[in-house]
């Protein structure tokens, strides 16, 4: 895998990117950007306040739309407007704890809004590659995670019916090669710029800047943490591959290396000593909804397949993180640390 031709593939390329002004859909934006692609994002308005999307540079520099991916008419519009090649579908209601509260919008959002893009994909021969970025609890999980779509919440059984549109799609209309389709799932990411709420790291950044402990509701609870720039770099390089030969259109996941899936509580004592400043945490459970305890990704697939392997560790993400974040707390020039850190992952 060499992660600068990937790169450099995307010059002058048309891309389409679904949830764009979301924490991983900023990142990937700013990414496709620099390469020189010719990018379109189709989203609601940021979803935090503050915004890594008001922040990283792209306006200007993007075709920002904002839509809702529940409006096919309107998508329809977006599509034939601007004929993308490449289409990476993100958008997506992606808290757990927020699918519990408004299940019937988490699924308009993730299995409608998936037929919704496929839809316009199917109508549209101009695309020859799309990816729909999914989620590592799309599993049945038995504590690790086996090959059976299932998903125990809205929100994981919304993403696990979204792949199974997908497939169906996949089968249906495109079983001919005109376009390669495949999707990503993905396990839990850090990085710089996430203001989301009922997330751990965001929860860390807020109580660090606000210097008060950390309040961690399940410790225990295992995770597959990777740098958000690790899945990027992945879907980026399956949206590559097969655009140039449809065989690699598939099915894969994208986590880190065992070693790098801790538990919450190990996660929190490294952002508490990369931080310094004498962070501390306290062990809160609130009694919230069903939560896995546990969630592992074999990740044999991609890394079989491309020779794939993450870049870094659970540690240098969450220092990655940290230096974003410190950068943003004296209001330093937060775009830097973004290009620096893209530069370095696509060196």
């Amino acid at each position: 895998m060499n992660l600068k031709e990937v790169f450099d593939f995307y010059k002058g390329k048309n891309v389409l990117v679904t949830g764009h002004t979301g924490f991983k859909g900023t990142w990937l934006s700013r990414i496709l950007v620099n390469a020189g692609a010719n990018v379109t994002g189709y989203s609601l308005n940021p979803p935090t306040d503050p915004a890594l999307f008001d922040m990283a540079g792209l306006d200007g520099k993007m075709n920002s739309v904002i839509g809702d991916i529940r409006d096919l008419v309107h998508l329809k519009q977006v599509f034939e407007e601007t004929k993308p090649e490449i289409v990476l579908h993100l958008a997506a209601q992606p808290i757990v704890r927020d699918s519990y509260k408004d299940p019937v919008y988490t699924y308009e959002t993730n299995v409608m809004g998936t037929v919704n893009i496929l839809e316009c994909v199917r109508l549209n021969p101009c695309v020859k590659s799309f990816l729909n970025v999914t989620t590592d609890k799309v599993y049945e999980n038995r504590e690790w995670e086996v090959d059976r779509l299932d998903g125990y919440d809205p929100y994981s059984n919304s993403k696990s019916c979204s792949e199974l549109v997908t497939h169906s799609y996949k089968k249906s209309f495109f079983a001919d090669g005109h376009c390669a389709i495949s999707t990503c799932r993905a396990g839990n990411v850090i990085g710089g710029g996430d203001f989301a709420n009922d997330r751990i790291v965001p929860d860390c950044v807020r109580a660090a800047m606000a210097k008060k402990p950390i309040i961690v509701r399940n410790p225990h609870s295992t995770r597959p943490y990777q740098h958000v720039l690790e899945p990027l770099a992945a879907y980026l390089m399956v949206a590559k591959a097969q655009y140039e030969d449809g065989k690699y259109a598939g099915y894969y996941n994208v986590g880190p290396d065992d070693k790098d899936c801790v538990t919450t509580g190990e996660l929190v004592d490294m952002f508490c000593n990369a931080w310094g400043n004498g962070l501390s945490w306290e062990n809160k459970s609130d009694g919230g909804p069903h939560e896995a305890n546990f969630l592992k990704l074999d990740c044999s697939k991609l890394k079989t397949t491309f020779g794939w392997h993450p870049r870094y560790g659970v540690k240098e993400a969450i220092g990655l993180t940290v230096e974003w974040c410190q950068e943003y707390e004296k209001n330093g020039d937060v775009v830097a640390v973004m290009d620096r850190q893209i530069a370095e992952m696509f060196q």
